[in-house]
């Protein structure tokens, strides 16, 4: 009864690998994963995880047992294809809207996969990232129904199992045949082997198939002699001439096939509902167990096999056996009970005197009574030697019995009821026993009651709940064995009389274990599952024989006995640390995370629009660059502190990595991170650092010490924090563990950024991660109570406990000189020795904790230990003492044997990092010099710099005052302890002074050399919040105090002269004015207050004065001079601090997002713009400029730090990195207003399968009409007239040929109007590529042949060419697309061959409405795209694989273009509106940096719409207003103005020879066109003007070939032009404006005439492939006809106007305007003599020609319902039909306009063209899905056979005509977006032309007419 271990819930899928050996299952519950194992071993071989969110449903591997398929149960059935051994997903899509029962691998085409469930079957193909389905077809061979199991055969062949019993058998995706009645009812499951398929359904028969689905034989098991009726066969498998069958019932049996009517019975349990009952015989191996399903089943427990099986009436709660082992009784459910001989199962009785169920019964010991407790509250007695003659009763128990026990003389009995209430009764009377001195003698027979001092342990401490449902002491061994709801056994000693006692606990039941039992050796174990129905059985294994084993063999604690929650009283933890516990306390949650910032600007600016708009105040010219910290977090970091590769020292402090160099004492720094810093570890080869930090979704970022840039940045795992980490020996792998609830721990292959597995770690903090140094496959954590030994599985891990008996709290771990060897220091200071995951030894090392291990030994009393390398001897050990510093030490200790918290060896030297922030090297011969130091845990606020030197002053919480040297030699001078934490100090002017203020109310004056007292004052309570001496001679000092008060003191006489009241609100800062008179004040309410001194009288300054007087020093963070510091989002931060500089233009604030920001002062006006810099982690708490305004000192709250910024003053600007980032909100004016660019940022792409009706249709659509009968239903007999031909033919004569098919023959049309830098050529100039609606066009330019490509589903909005030589003609496409569910409606990335058209892969991708842009990366392997999502996402791929690389949120509003460097596979650039982001792909991050304008003065951020590059990383942007901008690096450092004068579009690099072309939108003149070609650093160009003969040319797109340029315009023309001559050849035509409404087919040549929106008539060749003529109408056309001999042509116009033009000349004929609206169509009768027009104001006029071209009308046709769509004549010229916006079709006479209204008159009608959508003979156009939706247009073929139609899903269909049934078969054709406007055929049916609405282009098809 083994299984896989770590499974916490029910399997309900199992999938067998190809060689047999693995086994993969997945499992029910909230967070399910799935387990690949080794049956063999039965150890887990990988685990795949966070996927699936409810349960998964079903599994397959594929042939090569590569990957895994697997289906979830949520709601859209997910179906995701694993790369199992790596854990990694390759492909996800939602499966169906309903269940799916069963998927499976195609064995004979790769990457395809079937997936069958309710109502549906679906073919699957795997390309790339996306799972693309297609829906089986059923057709007319058989019902829509649901398909429960399918096998895949060759060819296509699929077949699959119904519900009814067929076998469906499919051919592609198609339905081929069905196999009736293969089953009595649903086939539950089919198998396939080499010699053919085997089948199982519900009426219990196997089947067996030959391979080409051909029945060999039955086995019908219900008629076997272990057969029963009801057996229904659940699962099968045949291999040989052995069948493997599961049942319903939870048997397997096993089928020889020549001995058929012996099934063997391999494996059996119980079925349905609840397993209550069990009970264990006394004196033999057995065990019998009754259930819901009504049978008893007896097992043996020496060979696990079923022994006797008998059915009852009823469902069985409980059983019991007698003392002698002959009776075995039964409880059931409906209150009787029934007594069975065990020999032969008869029924001794059956006894009925309860209703509600029978819950427990038991035997005495003395075999005489038995004790049958029930739901009714009461125990009846019964007397067994009487015939169970009912002898006793006990009541008193208010609630049902859950247990009971005898005593060993049978006098008593004990019961534990459901109220939690423990009894005793005297037996067998009945009596309750109250008095409990009776009992105290009393031995018990057994006990398996839940409650009494015996078994308190069994409980947790602090719980009342009853998740307990079963117990049973084994008294000889002492133990006790409890089942739980939880599916938990757990052992425990007994008695265990103390709650919330130690235990081991196994797990294997999913839900609740209903009942648990010792056999009647103590050997086993049995316990009994409710809802999963198996008795599970458990070798016991004894402590005495466990002493030299471990404790329980591996295979039986399936997983690890955990014994977490023992904190009972007699748990022997040692006392905890005071350090330990304060860190575990410690939390790094934050009010407000950075990351939310943008966001919530966002919604500020909002609210503050109006604010933006007014003028803001410009930034400083000057800036600020860090140049040192002091400070090193030690106080909750271990092992953070190491030697590099070149001797410097690399630790980290606040969010800051910092490279020490200790012989030039000089700091670098790697500011990467936005928040503290928590953990660091270093590559081996000592060249990179890895280094965690808080944050909501917190990052790891590995970098190099060198350079200090980002190797890789990884994220997207960590909530919180990450708190520890360790590379591996290899340096490839990287360890991490987080600071959520579970502590989860990561393995990453950090160069390319991927997890590679993942699993919680524990509840408890973990402070250590080690990967193994021999085995990087292993890993160990320690933390508190927790020592873990961990190896990958896959994608997750597998943890086993280490086994010491109690548990210690470990600080440290290290790995020692072999692969077994661990060695980890604990918080009582014991080394503990480890060999693989048992513990060998322990040494005791330090008194206190040892908090890092480093083959060497630290701990908490300040002793460094160094050991030999098996701990065998301490070889030497270090005290840490003042006495012992080195002279050339940068300080002074604070205290001797501070508590050491990292430790490394190295250049000779062992550096040591202490819990109060210092940083030492000890040398081996005994010298310690002291490098870094900062103040120790707890705030620091006060901050004061001294008069005339380059001294400062800190005070902090942790009660030390502090004086610093800011010279060159950066070190500390003095220290001073005080009695208590400070927050404020100040140096006197003449800077012998120095004040301190205390939090316990009190300060004191100190000297400023030596640090001792002067004076000191005690006269507040609350904390003093500022201190200040008044300027000049320091005659006053002001206090301030948390109690809101100000005390003046007279610093000469020591008194206190005066006290400001009147503030509300605690005081925040203190200023005093040049005179010392005038005291500004302001508090934490934002309230501003001013003071006289010295007796402190309120003073009332108007605004406009307080910037007259002149400040002493500005500290203040209100006032009108100070406005514009305060940020949008001021709910969420606050400015802290502020100083102004001595010579008043900059002023520096600190606020409590870690920010320091420079202002220029005066900072009037709000939302000033500022330089940014980030370095602390939480607050600044206090700035302040040197005397001389040389350096800026800030200190942070949280992070101790004390850091010092250089001032680089205006003139001084280098461009270094770490500029400061830009100020918040852009400026409102973004470059002007261009109407092509508002229209491309605006448009909204609706995708085709959303798409509404195009005209605004009313009524009821045809296919749901109901017909009324015809009054004259023809009789049967042929007497009358045959009916005439619906429509005149023209090939009288000929035979006819239906048309068989379309095939695409060329496209007129490219999308230039809201698409760019789409046209690009290919094969050296030889073909061009561009698109169109949704299809890819390769245009050759020789032959000006057109190919296609089109596998999208929707339009292509951008086309980008891989350049690199490995990848030639491969193009990359994106599309539109709905939500990014990755269904197949959502947007995706083609990768294809331009050549071939062959899909190289497919990127669905989570870019929820588009895909707008697409560039690849200079090696072509990645790809690059930007979406349409409101967040407007960034993400790059590994096209090849279809694996998504990194992904970001881009911008707030659109990203137009984002392109990668040409020379680089991790740098790009993205522009748009407003916007200009340099980014870097770090592993599988990105990382990005705005641009930077206040380089020059005056730049403003506009919308950019285009990117070029040139060498030296210079990038080129061009703006809306016609702008280029030039960068270098993210710095603007010139623009090139009016490179054109209206928007740039669009810009292409030439890679050959860096020479740049850009394109724009301008009016063609003498000196400028819209096309100028650049030298590399765009300084000189020359224009082209396009000779298109536009009033404005406007580019789109630019790509340069050899000695050409190619152009794609706004107006749908893409031209070649010469670099040398100038000359203009235009390649492609197409309507710029659609929809093209208008199409009339020449009647006898192959040219045809089209009219658009864009007020043009052109004339396209269909034999020359381009276009021939057009004609500038200037108003926009909406219909057009040629006349029947072919010389004239009608144009109908939008504004109600018509023209006739001759088509010789193109002179107009005549022209007429009756109506005010558009026409919708126009017709000459086939005579020449009439001319109809229908218009939208409901009516057909006709006009006679023969009147000539004055046009009078002669009448017209009234009572149309609605608008007029198409109409068409009678073949004699006298009636026109008309088909309206109502949904109905009229006809008419002409020319007199009378309506014909009998439908037997209509029906004789023959048409001389048919172009009506509506009509009982085209019934059949309309399809099913039409709801929102409508057909729009039609044609009938000349043959009179055929007719295509076009809808608003862009679809052509192809039908028969007539098609009077409804829901017609068709063929469809795709490749238009969304609405058809107008179909015809062309004559002689040679092709169909289809006009489009939304995409402006025209689609030629040919005709494939069916053989004669």
């Amino acid at each position: 009864m083994g299984g896989a271990g770590g499974k916490s819930d029910s399997f309900i899928h199992l999938a067998l690998h190809p060689e047999r050996v693995l086994v993969a299952t997945g499992q029910v519950g909230k967070e399910p994963y799935i387990c690949v194992w080794d049956s063999y071993t039965v150890q887990t071989v990988s685990i795949l995880k966070d996927v699936h969110s409810h349960g998964i449903a079903c599994l397959a591997f594929d042939l090569e047992g590569q990957c895994l398929v697997s289906v979830g149960l949520d709601s859209k059935n997910t179906i995701c294809v694993w790369d199992w051994r790596k854990g990694k997903v390759l492909a996800a899509a939602p499966g169906h809207t309903d269940r799916i029962f069963d998927i499976s691998w195609d064995l004979y085409q790769p990457s395809k996969l079937v997936s069958c469930g309710v109502k549906h079957i679906k073919f699957w193909s795997l390309c790339g990232n996306a799972l693309t389905p297609k829906r089986g077809v059923f057709g007319k061979t058989g019902d829509l129904q649901t398909i429960l199991c399918l096998a895949c055969a060759k060819d296509e062949v699929t077949y699959s199992g119904a519900l009814n019993g067929d076998i469906y058998v499919w051919k592609g995706i198609n339905l081929m045949r069905t196999v009736q009645g293969a089953h009595g009812s649903g086939i539950f499951s089919m198998n396939v082997c080499e010699e053919g398929f085997a089948t199982g359904g519900r009426d219990g028969c196997v089947r067996l198939w030959d391979l080409n689905f051909k029945p060999i034989t039955v086995i019908d098991l219900r008629e076997t002699d272990q057969g029963y009726k009801g057996l229904s066969v659940r699962s099968v498998c045949w291999r040989g001439d052995h069948i493997l069958v599961g049942t319903q019932d939870s048997e397997i049996f096993e089928v020889v096939v020549h001995d058929r009517n012996k099934p063997f019975l391999i494996m059996q349990g119980h079925c349905e509902g609840e397993l209550w009952a069990l009970a264990v015989h006394p004196t033999k191996p057995l065990a019998m167990t009754g259930s819901d399903d009504r049978s008893v089943r007896i097992w043996s427990l020496i060979d696990h096999a079923l022994i006797a099986r008998c059915n009852m009436e009823e469902p069985i709660r409980c059983a019991a056996v007698s003392t002698d082992g002959i009776h075995l009784a039964l409880g059931m459910k409906d209150g009787s009970f029934t007594v069975l001989r065990v020999r032969d199962m008869t029924e001794v009785v059956h006894i009925k005197d309860r209703k509600e169920a029978i819950h427990e019964l038991k035997y005495s010991p003395d075999g005489g009574h038995l004790a049958v407790g029930s739901n009714d509250n009461s125990v009846d007695i019964y007397g067994v030697v009487q015939r169970y003659k009912k002898v006793g009763e006990c009541i008193g128990s208010n609630s049902f019995i859950t247990h009971m026990d005898w005593s060993t003389d049978s006098k008593f009995l004990q019961i534990n009821d459901g109220s939690g209430r423990r009894l005793f009764y005297r037996m067998p009377s009945g009596k309750e026993v109250t008095n409990r001195e009776e009992l105290k003698l009393v031995q018990w027979a057994s006990w398996t009651c839940v409650l009494g001092p015996e078994v308190n342990g069994i409980w947790p401490k602090y719980s009342d709940i009853n998740d307990i449902n079963s117990v049973d002491a084994n008294f000889n061994n002492q133990v006790l064995v409890t089942a739980d709801d939880y599916g938990l056994v757990k052992l425990l000693r007994y008695p265990c009389v103390k709650k919330g006692a130690k235990f081991k606990k196994y797990l294997g039941h999913s839900a609740h274990i209903t009942n648990a039992r010792w056999s009647h050796d103590y050997q086993w174990v049995i316990t009994i599952g409710g809802a999963d129905h198996s008795v599970f059985q458990w070798k016991f294994v004894p402590e005495r024989k466990s002493k030299e084993a471990v404790h329980i063999a591996p295979q039986e604690s399936l997983a690890d006995s955990n014994s977490e929650e023992s904190d009972s009283d007699q748990s022997d933890v040692p006392e905890m640390d005071s350090e330990i516990e304060q860190e575990t306390q410690l939390t790094y949650r934050r009010q407000v995370y950075k990351e939310d910032l943008p966001q919530l600007k966002e919604q500020c600016k909002e609210k503050h629009r109006v604010q933006a708009m007014k003028k803001r105040e410009r930034a400083p010219g000057s800036g600020v660059k860090l140049h040192f910290i002091h400070g090193y977090r030690g106080y909750d970091c271990r092992s953070n502190l190491f030697y590099t590769q070149t001797g410097e020292i690399v630790y980290h402090v606040a969010a800051i990595g910092v490279v020490y160099n200790r012989q030039q004492n000089t700091q670098r720094f790697y500011m990467g991170h936005d928040d503290d810093i928590l953990c660091l570890a270093i590559h081996p080869l000592k060249d990179f650092v890895a280094t965690g930090q808080v944050g909501r979704d917190s990052a790891i970022h590995i970098w190099d010490t060198e350079t200090l840039k980002p190797m890789s940045v990884l994220r997207g795992f960590h909530q919180l924090g990450v708190c520890a980490l360790d590379f591996a020996a290899d340096g490839k792998r990287l360890a991490s563990v987080g600071l959520d609830e579970n502590h989860t721990i990561v393995l990453w292959d950090w160069r390319k950024g991927e997890k590679l597995s993942a699993m919680r770690g524990s509840k408890d903090k973990i402070f250590v991660v080690k990967i193994n140094p021999y085995l990087p496959d292993k890993l160990i954590t320690a933390g508190v109570k927790h020592m873990k030994f961990w190896h990958k599985a896959g994608g997750g891990l597998i943890g086993r406990k280490g086994n010491m008996g109690k548990t210690e709290t470990m600080m440290c771990a290290v790995y020692g000189w072999s692969e077994e060897m661990v060695f980890s220091g604990t918080c009582t200071g014991d080394i503990c020795i480890w060999r693989d995951m048992f513990l060998m030894k322990t040494v005791k090392a330090h008194d206190g904790p040892v908090f890092s291990v480093h083959c060497s030994r630290k701990g908490k009393d300040g002793i460094v230990a160094l050991w030999d390398d098996t701990f065998e001897r301490c070889l030497k050990t270090y005290a840490i003492k003042r006495s012992v510093l080195a002279p050339g030490s940068k300080g002074l200790l604070l205290e001797d044997n501070p508590s050491i918290r990292a430790i490394s060896l190295g250049h000779g030297h062992i550096l040591v990092g202490t819990k109060n922030g210092e940083i030492l090297e000890v040398d081996k011969s005994g010298p310690i010099t002291l490098l870094v130091q900062g103040h120790m845990e707890g705030e620091v606020w006060g901050l004061a710099t001294h008069p005339h030197l380059p001294l400062c002053a800190t005070v902090s919480d942790d009660k030390t005052l502090r004086i610093w040297d800011l010279s060159p030699s950066h070190c500390m001078l003095a220290v001073r302890k005080l009695r208590k934490g400070g927050r404020c100090c100040c140096f006197s002017p003449d800077g012998k002074a120095l004040a301190v203020g205390l939090n316990d109310g009190s300060f004191l004056i100190v000297n400023a050399d030596t640090l001792e007292d002067l004076v000191s004052f005690h006269h507040r309570k609350d904390i003093i919040s500022d201190i200040r001496f008044s300027p000049g001679v320091g005659k006053y000092l002001a206090v301030a105090s948390g109690d809101t008060f100000v005390d003046i003191y007279n610093v000469m006489s020591s008194k206190r002269v005066g006290v400001c009241k009147g503030c509300l609100n605690y005081i925040t800062h203190l200023d005093w004015d040049k005179r010392g008179k005038l005291l500004q004040v302001n508090t934490g309410a934002k309230e501003q207050f001013f003071f006289e001194a010295p007796r402190g009288k309120r003073q009332t300054i108007p605004a406009t004065e307080v910037e007259k007087i002149d400040w002493s020093t500005w500290t203040c963070v209100l006032g009108t001079s100070v406005e514009g510091i305060w940020p949008l989002i001021n709910e969420v931060t606050e400015v802290t601090a502020a100083c102004l500089s001595n010579d008043r233009k900059v002023l520096a604030t600190g606020d409590d997002l870690g920010y320091l920001k420079l202002f220029r002062y005066p900072v009037k006006g709000k939302y000033a713009k500022f330089k940014r810099y980030v370095a602390h982690s939480t607050h600044v708490t206090n700035v302040r400029w040197t005397h001389d305004d040389s350096l800026l000192v800030t200190v942070g709250g949280g992070d101790t730090c004390l850091m010092i910024w250089a001032h680089e003053p205006e003139g001084h600007r280098e461009f270094k990195q770490c500029d400061s980032e830009e100020s918040d909100i852009e400026s409102e004016d973004d470059g002007g207003y261009d109407s092509d660019v508002t229209r491309e940022n605006e448009i909204n792409y609706t995708i085709k399968a959303l798409s509404t009706n195009m005209r605004p249709m009313i009524g009821v659509k045809p296919h749901l009409q109901l017909k009324e009968p015809s009054v004259d239903e023809r009789p049967p007999v042929s007497r009358a007239l045959p009916q005439p031909e619906k429509l005149q033919t023209n090939n009288v004569g000929k035979k006819k040929r239906p048309i068989e098919d379309l095939v695409l023959e060329l496209v007129f049309g490219y999308r230039g109007n809201d698409c760019r830098n789409n046209v690009h050529y290919l094969n050296e100039g030889a073909d061009i590529i561009y698109h169109t609606a949704s299809v890819g066009i390769v245009l050759n330019l020789t032959t000006s042949c057109q190919s296609f490509y089109v596998e999208h589903s929707d339009d292509i909005l951008c086309l980008t060419i891989n350049q690199h030589p490995k990848f030639p003609n491969v193009v990359a496409t994106g599309q539109v697309g709905d939500t990014g569910d990755m269904s197949a409606t959502s947007p995706s990335i083609h990768v294809w061959d331009a050549m071939t058209k062959q899909t190289l892969s497919v990127l669905r991708c989570f870019h929820s409405g588009g895909v707008c842009s697409v560039s690849f990366s200079a090696t072509g392997k990645l790809l690059l795209s930007v979406g349409l999502d409101p967040e407007h996402t960034v993400t790059i791929w590994k096209w090849q694989e279809g694996a998504k690389v990194a992904s970001r949120v881009g911008h707030t509003q659109r990203i137009f273009v984002a392109e990668f460097r040409p020379d680089s596979d991790t740098h790009f650039v993205s522009v748009g509106i407003k916007h200009v982001r340099f980014w870097t792909l770090a592993g599988r991050a990105l990382l990005s940096k705005k641009g930077v304008l206040s380089s020059i003065e005056d730049a403003r951020m506009q919308t950019m719409l285009s990117v070029a590059f040139g060498a030296n990383n210079l990038t080129f942007t061009g703006t809306i207003s016609g702008d280029v901008c030039v960068w270098k690096e993210h710095i603007l450092v010139r623009i090139v103005a009016k490179a054109h004068t209206g928007p740039v579009f669009t810009m292409y690099t030439t890679l050959r020879d860096g020479l740049i072309v850009t394109g724009g939108k301008e009016r063609p003149s003498k000196e400028g066109g819209a096309l100028k070609l650049w030298d590399q650093e765009l300084k000189r160009c020359r224009a082209f003007r396009l000779e298109t003969g536009q009033v404005i040319d406007c580019v789109r797109s630019v790509c340069r070939g050899k000695g050409k340029i190619l152009v794609g315009t706004r107006n749908a023309e893409i031209i070649e032009v010469g670099e040398k001559n100038a000359a203009c050849n235009i390649l492609v035509n197409g309507h710029m404006d659609g929809p093209i409404w208008g199409l009339g087919a020449h009647p006898s040549r192959d040219v045809f005439l089209s009219a658009a929106e864009d007020g043009t008539v052109r004339l396209w060749d269909i034999p020359e492939k381009k276009m021939l003529n057009k004609v500038n109408l200037g108003h926009p056309a909406r219909t057009i006809s040629y006349s029947p001999e072919g010389d004239m042509v009608a144009i109908g116009m939008k504004n109600g106007e018509f023209i006739i033009l001759l088509v010789a000349s193109l002179k107009i004929w005549g022209k007429k305007r009756d109506r005010r609206s558009p026409i919708q169509d126009i017709r000459f009768s086939p005579n020449s003599r009439y001319l109809a027009v229908g218009s939208t104001e409901s009516a057909v006029d006709f006009y006679d020609l023969t009147y000539g071209p004055q046009l009078n009308r002669i009448n017209c046709c009234r009572d149309i319902p609605s608008f007029v769509m198409q109409m068409d004549f009678s073949a004699d010229s006298c009636y026109v039909q008309i088909s309206t916006g109502a949904y109905k079709r009229l006809a008419y006479e002409v020319p007199s306009g009378k309506q014909v209204t009998e439908q037997s008159h209509i029906d004789r009608i023959t048409w001389a063209t048919w172009t009506s959508v509506l009509g009982d003979e085209v019934v059949g156009i309309w399809s099913r899905n039409t709801d929102k939706a409508d057909v729009t247009c039609a044609c009938v073929s000349h043959s009179g056979l055929n007719i295509v139609t076009g809808d608003d899903f862009g679809m052509v269909k192809l039908l028969d005509f007539p098609c009077p049934e409804k829901f017609a078969k068709h063929k469809r054709f795709l490749g238009h977006s969304a609405h058809l406007t107008n179909v015809r055929f062309t004559n002689g049916d040679r092709f169909v032309v289809s006009a489009g609405g939304d995409d402006r282009s025209l689609f030629v098809w040919r005709c494939v007419h069916a053989p004669h």
